[in-house]
């Protein structure tokens, strides 16, 4: 096999090679390994030395080497909604059990078609059932991320529980789908629900969808009849440019049309929540007086 027919093989079989499907070539194979072209990421499965470590190469050698895999965890939040998400090892799900491999991990279980999907030519689970299984590990921003990108809805999640109702961890995720229920797109919003919920706090709606001037707004908490909005500044609005300046203009077209705007971080809501509390009461208040 020369380099030509060697790239070739590459890009049609998505960037790794197989034994399987080379068989004729195997003493090419063999000699591409030994001078360190190619490198070994599972047994009779290849890739360039360039690309082993790349995390789509090492996805798309799972479901070559077994073409029944669905992709878990970080691999199916990669490939369905959190492009970021954390990928330490990829993991994958089969109807058969596999002894251990450096860089991957293997779970014996079958996964409802339903719950199943396609990209890039891999299969892997929903961004419904990938946000819940992710979050029951510890990472319950995967939850938020996937209502904020709305690849996922509550109402997803829970059918995604019902289709697994047996697995090990469920009452974890029942747990935190009923505190997600007001559907916060951030930890921080999820603590402010919680603080408004536990006070008795009523009358709001988590990323409350407003239309003004032409525009849609999404609300982080909003009192539509005080028109009282409550807005969370979490992690995106340092990180993000582009959101921190919307952020602004959003507030404007509120102002203007009646709107009273809180700001609170999250080391306020962590480190104050009385006062959290407080100032949204008097928020109320005020509005319901102004508007009377």
């Amino acid at each position: 096999m020369d380099l030509v027919a060697l790239d070739h093989a590459l890009m049609t079989d998505g960037g790794v090679l197989t034994r399987r499907r080379l068989a004729e070539h195997s003493t090419s194979l063999d000699w591409l390994v030994r001078s360190g072209r190619l490198v070994p990421l599972l047994p009779g499965v290849y890739a360039p030395a360039d690309r082993a470590d790349d995390p789509e190469t090492r996805m798309r050698a799972v479901c070559a080497a077994h073409p029944d895999a669905v992709l878990l965890g970080g691999a199916a939040a990669r490939l369905t909604f959190w492009p970021q998400a954390p990928l330490p090892v990829v993991e994958a799900g089969l109807p058969v059990g596999l002894r251990p491999q450096a860089g991957y991990r293997w779970h014996r279980r079958r996964v409802p078609p339903e719950l199943v999907v396609e990209r890039a030519g891999l299969r892997c689970t929903d961004p419904a059932l990938t946000a819940i299984e992710l979050a029951t590990l510890g990472d319950g921003e995967a939850v938020d991320i996937a209502l904020r990108t709305r690849t996922a809805t509550l109402a997803g999640m829970h059918e995604a529980l019902r289709l697994t109702r047996h697995r090990e961890g469920n009452k974890s995720r029942t747990r935190l789908l009923l505190d997600s229920r007001d559907e916060p797109w951030s930890e921080a919003e999820r603590r402010a629900h919680r603080l408004l919920r536990a006070a008795g706090i009523t009358g709001w709606q988590g990323n409350l969808r407003l239309r003004m001037d032409g525009q849609t707004y999404y609300l982080d908490i909003g009192f539509r009849r005080q028109r009282l909005a409550v807005e969370i500044d979490g992690r995106l609005h340092e990180d993000d440019a582009d959101l921190f300046e919307s952020d602004r203009w959003r507030q404007n077209a509120l102002v203007r049309d009646g709107w009273r705007v809180l700001r609170f971080t999250w080391a306020m809501l962590r480190d104050h929540p009385d006062a959290f509390l407080e100032e949204v009461r008097a928020a109320l208040k005020r509005q319901t007086q102004w508007r009377s």
